[in-house]
């Protein structure tokens, strides 16, 4: 499985930022043996797919309806009509700020999917129910209530949806479980996909996603069943984010 490597921007990024957003862009060229991607605000989107049409790039929220009187809002069918192939569903910040449940996060999921998008689902545990012994149990919880029931065996080389672990409190902290740690947590997250999925859940990319760096990236990208990382601050410059792409294309 190639390995994707996706930067979450997350509220960050104005116009003056597009110059970074083809710098990266342009720089992913130089590794053809990987995915690469941006999650970029709502504002700036458009036109940075329309200024670099052969990169990648997805919105990081999606509404569950088509269309409709949610102001504010932005439906996956508006992402891909402007050209966006990835859309994040449930991250950790819009669970604890916005209130999203694993019932939400599906319906989301599911409206990706029918718009043809790749819903990069997250899931993660807080300190606390890592420190209770509850980590494994939490998050596969997570991913048997947030994932849609049914997907296809195979989408453009690979499953059509990514699940996305992130420790929630590692996430822009610095902090991150051991490799151990995180090996057990990814070969739990397979097996759960397998088991809900059959052979198309071993196709399921899963990413790390919670503070990789240029440091650490090799590393936990070596761990099996790491298939690429959902990155947050250090994709905000190429000079940190080049980092992260030459340790995925291995």
């Amino acid at each position: 499985m190639q390995k994707l490597i996706v930067g979450n921007w997350k509220m960050n990024g104005m116009i003056a930022d597009l110059t970074t957003i083809a710098d990266i862009a342009n720089c992913a060229k130089q590794y053809p043996q990987i995915r690469a991607g941006l999650c970029l605000p709502a504002t700036i989107l458009a036109t940075a797919i329309s200024t670099n049409p052969e990169f990648m790039f997805g919105g990081q929220d999606c509404h569950m309806n088509t269309s409709g009187a949610h102001t504010g809002c932005v439906s996956a069918t508006m992402l891909a009509d402007i050209g966006a192939k990835l859309v994040i569903v449930g991250h950790s910040e819009r669970r604890s700020d916005q209130g999203e449940t694993d019932a939400d996060v599906k319906a989301k999921a599911k409206a990706a999917l029918t718009a043809e998008l790749i819903p990069i689902i997250c899931v993660g545990e807080t300190l606390g129910q890592r420190d209770s012994g509850d980590a494994i149990s939490v998050v596969l919880g997570q991913i048997d209530r947030s994932l849609p029931e049914e997907i296809r065996h195979e989408y453009k080389g690979s499953s059509e949806i990514v699940v996305a672990y992130e420790p929630i409190w590692a996430i822009g902290t610095g902090r991150i479980p051991s490799n151990n740690d995180v090996a057990i947590m990814h070969n739990a997250i397979r097996a759960q996909l397998v088991e809900k999925f059959g052979e198309p859940g071993a196709l399921i990319a899963i990413l790390y996603g919670g503070s990789m760096n240029g440091e650490n990236a090799a590393s936990l990208l070596s761990i099996p069943n790491v298939d690429g990382g959902l990155v947050g601050g250090a994709s905000l410059s190429t000079a940190k984010f080049e980092p992260i792409l030459s340790a995925a294309n291995i």
